[in-house]
């Protein structure tokens, strides 16, 4: 089958193969037909070295396919089932899967070393264990959650990072109330899919801050009440909030630069909301007397902050009810051999979410 390899950790190019093999079907294992992927930022962090991920490897995390063959004790799903492949499978056993924290669960860390496919007789990884540029992708159970028939392998490949990522650090992570002032930092994707939660949830000022300024008009299209680069965010802070803060801010980039400014567009006593996975040598600083004094809280958000699978289940359902716009974050639609061209799309600048079809 076809896949796209990066050999080495730091290469920005990678080699679409047609002599892919998946490879590890036995029990508690399902194998599954990609239909879609969608190209994440993550994708490209996994690439540079900046997430821990072994190669080479098959990147990829954010796909939706068809269910072709299921391994002995496999019951949650069965073939020909529409899924959407979960990056971070919750084990459903733990503490944070109990606990309604299943985003959390740690089972699925230990999967980025398990081998998922070979290519001309070299063993190759998935990306967290999954790796969905490619047609096909054996992966654990857990790893396949069901989505009824009505949504499309677009739609539910969205569902599967980006969008339960920003909408669920919302849902679950923040803690917003009708009325509130709020700023998004960075409109991509995940960005998109925050300010799109916000206006769900009622917030009176959405900002979206980016630099690439032909994002701008996307987020007021989704929601976003203003819009600014990062050098103007000051003044609209000072225009709509007194300069007294937003309510809360969303850091949707993963740079300590940017967590260090949305502290400072924070109002005392609100919330700061880390969505971006960033680097772990590139910290951020505080000084003692302004975490004190400040009384802001600073909140990471991994994956939706909450349940996986209640999560998109709740968001099929605003979906459905038109209260989210999914269809339109799509805004490049290539095939896996362009999936280069994807990349080059998100590094302009330009790309809010692309889509690679696989089959």
């Amino acid at each position: 089958m076809r896949a796209a390899i990066l050999h080495e950790t730091g290469q920005d190019k990678l080699e679409v193969r047609d002599d892919v093999e998946a490879v590890g079907m036995g029990p508690g294992r399902v194998r599954v037909k990609l239909h879609v992927t969608g190209v994440c930022h993550s994708d490209l962090s996994a690439m540079k070295g900046v997430l821990p991920q072994p190669a080479p490897f098959v990147p990829g995390h954010e796909g939706a396919g068809e269910v072709i063959e299921v391994g002995d004790d496999v019951t949650s799903v069965a073939v020909g089932d529409k899924v959407i492949v979960c990056w971070a499978p919750p084990c459903g056993t733990c503490n944070y899967c109990t606990g309604n924290q299943s985003n959390l669960c740690l089972s699925g860390f230990m999967n980025a070393g398990t081998q998922n496919f070979t290519f001309g007789g070299t063993p190759s990884f998935g990306m967290t264990g999954t790796g969905t540029f490619a047609e096909e992708v054996v992966v654990a159970a857990p790893c396949a959650i069901k989505v009824p028939d009505d949504v499309p392998y677009e739609i539910a490949s969205l569902i599967g990072c980006g969008v339960t990522t920003g909408m669920g650090a919302v849902f679950n992570s923040a803690k917003i109330e009708p009325g509130m002032s709020t700023a998004v930092i960075g409109a991509g994707g995940v960005g998109i899919a925050v300010i799109q939660a916000l206006r769900a949830m009622g917030a009176s000022e959405i900002v979206a801050i980016d630099p690439a300024t032909s994002k701008h008009a996307w987020a007021k299209q989704f929601g976003a009440t203003h819009t600014a680069t990062p050098e103007e965010a000051a003044g609209l802070k000072a225009e709509l909030t007194g300069n007294n803060g937003f309510d809360a801010v969303f850091e949707v980039v993963g740079k300590s630069f940017t967590v260090r400014s949305a502290y400072d567009l924070t109002r005392r006593g609100g919330q700061v909301i880390v969505v971006g996975a960033g680097a772990m040598d590139d910290n951020v600083s505080f000084n003692m007397f302004e975490l004190f004094f400040d009384q802001k809280q600073i909140i990471g958000s991994i994956y939706g902050g909450g349940d996986i699978v209640r999560e998109y289940n709740r968001i099929i359902r605003l979906w459905r009810a038109g209260r989210i716009d999914l269809e339109g974050m799509i805004t490049h639609r290539v095939g896996i051999a362009e999936i280069n061209q994807a990349f080059d799309l998100m590094k302009s600048g330009e790309s809010i979410r692309t889509i690679v079809t696989l089959a």
